[in-house]
């Protein structure tokens, strides 16, 4: 029940409800023709004895109006409706004695009592008035479900602004980070409406904060970095030169590597899914990694794949360039096929789980070069794609690989 959506459960509890009125009903009706049918043969019987056993004394015409007055009947006087009656009205009881024969007829129209006595023929009709009951369960149950019908509308219509605001919810978690909630009333959902306006344009102004932060950082670090770069050529100390050069490469990766990560993970770029032919992203991968081709083993036949051809083109270049880094041999072989692509290099083993290689600026090895920010873009680009990553230490070799088919958002680590 902690799972069920408040619309499921509305819907569950009035459709238990309408269950349980129209069993009561049911239930009721059926007591109520049992007990009436218990009802009236009781009471026919009571008449045949008295006019069965009334009838052998002769009486008169005023005891007969008073018989007839009293068990609520009249005398049906013609013979041809007598007739009818006996030939086309359904029998519905039958008493014999000593005295005679009554039975019971009933028609669409009322039911009837038959006395065949000693030189009497009475037809009898039932004046009695009919009960009422079943009219009246009829009318309770159409006024009841009359009502919950009306309770359920109202509260399916309470929900609707719910609704409504969930699309809105949804639409900015999108990266529609222009949407406006509004026009919700006062009440508890018009608060919540309010708090989720307010927590949105928060998030908004976080957001614009951070990007212009960002863009400033990147801006000012570029500078020095280039200058810096510039000054380092200078240096005579062949040794000296080496190691600041590198370290300025490095920084200017990381500015790089940032700018990668605000792109990729801005909700608000709209990703441009196409069906392209693997080969071709391989071609852009290499092309980014800049003369590396001798380090790069192929063994493939293409195949087409469907993704967003700039963000998995990052992808493989960050998993080829951190094989080649890591890898004891300098090489990486890529096997691929429609379900999936591996990037296989000889090195050492993960010493944690991959879960801890995906976190932002997270080192394998205390190396001048660390898996930085370049698999965490990697699993940010898979979950856009909803692909798995996958890592397996097998004869030697570490593999990294990207699973196309059945895309369930998770990350395995297979030792």
């Amino acid at each position: 029940m902690k799972n069920i959506s408040i619309t499921a459960f509305i819907n569950t509890i009035f459709v238990i409800a309408f269950i349980a009125i129209l069993t009561t009903f049911w239930l009721f009706n059926s007591w109520d023709k049992e007990r009436y049918v218990i009802y009236e043969k009781q009471r026919y019987t009571v008449m045949a004895d008295a006019f069965l056993s009334g009838l052998q004394f002769s009486p008169s015409k005023k005891q007969l109006e008073e018989l007839y007055k009293y068990f609520k009947v009249e005398s049906v006087y013609k013979e041809e409706d007598r007739l009818d009656i006996v030939n086309n009205a359904k029998l519905l009881y039958v008493k014999e004695s000593s005295f005679g024969r009554v039975r019971i007829f009933v028609s669409k129209k009322s039911k009837y009592i038959y006395v065949q006595n000693y030189g009497y023929n009475l037809m009898l009709k039932d004046k009695k008035p009919k009960k009422h009951n079943q009219e009246i369960a009829l009318f309770l149950l159409g006024l009841i479900s009359a009502i919950m019908i009306f309770i359920y509308v109202t509260l399916m219509g309470k929900l609707l602004p719910l609704r409504r605001l969930n699309r809105e919810v949804k639409a900015f978690g999108d990266g529609n980070l222009d949407i406006q909630i509004k026009n919700y009333g006062n009440d508890e959902i018009g608060k919540i409406a309010k708090s989720f306006d307010y927590a949105i344009k928060s998030i908004k102004q976080h957001i614009n904060s951070k990007n212009l932060f960002m863009r400033n950082m990147m801006h000012e670090l570029k500078t020095p970095i280039t200058k810096g770069r510039i000054v380092v050529e200078t240096l005579e100390d062949d040794e000296d030169r080496e190691i600041l050069i590198r370290a300025f490469e490095r920084m200017n990766e990381i500015i790089t590597e940032l700018a990668q990560v605000e792109k990729i993970t801005s909700k608000n770029i709209k990703h441009c899914i196409e069906t392209v032919k693997f080969s071709k992203i391989v071609e852009a991968a290499k092309a980014l990694l800049l003369d590396q081709d001798e380090f790069i083993i192929e063994e493939y036949e293409d195949f087409d794949v469907q993704a967003d051809v700039r963000l998995l083109t990052v992808a493989i270049k960050n998993l080829i360039d951190n094989g080649i880094k890591f890898s004891k041999d300098k090489r990486v072989i890529i096997r691929a096929n429609i379900n999936k692509v591996d990037i296989i290099s000889k090195s050492e083993a993960l010493k944690e789980p991959l879960e801890y290689y995906i976190e932002p600026f997270s080192q394998g090895e205390k190396k001048a070069h660390g898996y930085g920010l370049g698999l965490y873009i990697v699993k940010s680009i898979l979950d856009i794609h909803h692909y798995r990553f996958t890592y397996k230490y097998h004869n030697q070799k570490s593999v990294f690989s990207i699973i196309f088919r059945n895309s369930v958002k998770t990350m395995v680590n297979e030792k």
